[in-house]
């Protein structure tokens, strides 16, 4: 099964929140009404980045290397845009 590793921005927080799942509409939907508590006080978000991988693990592993090397520097370090 599919994963995507996505990454969220808030203009209203100036934030950026990381995270991995199976379907990215339906996450993406919830993370706007406020139903994911981490991501409650930043609505609107807007999704800013996805990676697709093939399972769980490889999202899980890609989801910690961006939260480790921080999302300005990842976004850097691989040249994208934000």
């Amino acid at each position: 099964m599919d994963y995507t590793v996505y990454i969220l921005y808030s203009q209203k927080r100036s934030r950026y929140y990381i995270g991995q799942t199976d379907d990215i509409e339906k996450r993406f939907v919830r993370h706007n009404k406020s139903l994911v508590p981490s991501t409650k006080t930043g609505s609107p978000w807007n999704l800013v980045f996805t990676q697709k991988v093939e399972n769980r693990s490889e999202a899980l592993i890609l989801e910690k290397k961006i939260k480790k090397r921080g999302t300005k520097r990842y976004f850097e370090d691989n040249q994208f845009g934000v």
